[in-house]
């Protein structure tokens, strides 16, 4: 059965110790745990527990090349209150020098933002936490309330669909520029990051005039075509800047036995392709 006592608590990473753990590891590297059941390895079981002992192998042969672990929460949420205690228990799986972002893209009127930020915030005690930003200020307000935590709000995403409303002219303005524009005033290079889609690169360069010292989360690396060199020759700055997620090349880069090592494996090539940025 899934042990959930916590015997070390997560621990708020602020933005030096994020850098501090950028430059120690020489790594950007966001692992992605969007486990699903159905591509579990052939000798895991297809259960919560087994989702658990493959989320915890992960977690065990990546940490030395990952900075951050982000977790999807839909992948969970789906089986209700068994995938939330599977969430909570493969949160506290993650060790406490790496940053936690829960991938909940969260947003809604202020008193039930305030819910949401107190259900990942308090309660699970994510250092993070994505948000969409369609419904204005007051829908995001209440995220930052929270001292010691992170909002990270979608700005241009890697999705075919992100044409339907991101790409359109506003004033003169792509809709994705005027977004960052304006939530960049709602917080601080110290509480606010930026999604930024890998599969958009060519897009990066100019997101990075618009917010040069901001953290960007950047998914879309390895399965979805990314490239580690595009992503950090177009935004990487001074402090790196970047958590560059990976899920997929990550998760199922074996489908046998030695999936936790060929794991391992695919994270250290793209640590390795970060380190030259760095």
């Amino acid at each position: 059965m899934i042990n959930f006592y916590c015997i070390f608590a997560n621990i708020f990473m602020n933005r030096l110790e994020l850098i501090e753990q950028i430059q120690i590891k020489k790594s950007m590297l966001c692992v992605g745990l969007d486990t699903d059941m159905n591509k579990l390895p052939v000798d895991i079981e297809r259960s919560m527990d087994g989702m658990l002992k493959f989320n915890r192998a992960i977690i065990d042969s990546t940490k030395r090349y990952a900075v951050c672990y982000k977790i999807n929460t839909a992948f969970y949420e789906q089986y209700g209150a068994k995938g939330w205690e599977c969430m909570e228990a493969t949160l506290n799986s993650i060790p406490s020098e790496c940053l936690t972002i829960a991938d909940a893209k969260r947003g809604d009127i202020g008193n039930t933002s305030s819910m949401y930020a107190r259900a990942f915030f308090e309660n699970m005690d994510f250092d993070a936490i994505t948000v969409a930003p369609y419904m204005g200020e007051d829908s995001l307000k209440p995220f930052f309330e929270f001292k010691g935590k992170w909002v990270i709000c979608l700005g241009l995403t890697s999705n075919v669909g992100s044409k339907d409303f991101q790409s359109l002219k506003v004033n003169g303005k792509y809709l994705y520029e005027q977004v960052i524009e304006t939530v960049s005033e709602w917080g601080t290079t110290d509480n606010l990051m930026f999604v930024t889609g890998a599969t958009k690169a060519s897009d990066l360069k100019h997101i990075r005039t618009i917010v040069p010292n901001h953290f960007l989360l950047v998914p879309g690396v390895g399965a979805q075509g990314g490239s580690v060199a595009d992503v950090c020759t177009n935004a990487a700055n001074a402090d790196g800047g970047l958590l560059i997620n990976a899920s997929r090349s990550i998760l199922y880069a074996s489908n046998g036995i030695d999936y936790a090592d060929k794991a391992a494996e695919e994270a250290r090539f793209l640590q390795k392709e970060m380190a030259k940025y760095l």
